[in-house]
């Protein structure tokens, strides 16, 4: 599987928040393994969008999409409570 490489506002994102390590963690695991415990990974409503996420700590969610076989795009993080 490939993971895209971040569009640069997501990283600046990342990076204002102090999350790029918690990132990068999150990220080796999802690499590994999709649906490793601590990520929480979900398909989320609609389901027919197939947008995914992951968690990257228990505020912050990234959201994923598959734009094509074996391929991940992460398109946004955000707090997961707002």
């Amino acid at each position: 599987m490939k993971i895209l490489p971040l569009h640069p506002e997501l990283k600046a994102y990342l990076k204002a928040r102090q999350l790029k390590k918690k990132f990068d963690k999150q990220l080796n695991l999802f690499q590994n393994n999709l649906f490793h415990p601590s990520l929480r990974t979900e398909l989320l409503e609609p389901r027919r969008m197939k947008i995914w996420s992951f968690r990257i700590d228990k505020k912050y969610r990234a959201l994923f999409i598959f734009p094509e076989k074996d391929l991940v795009e992460i398109i946004d993080v955000n707090d997961h409570y707002q």
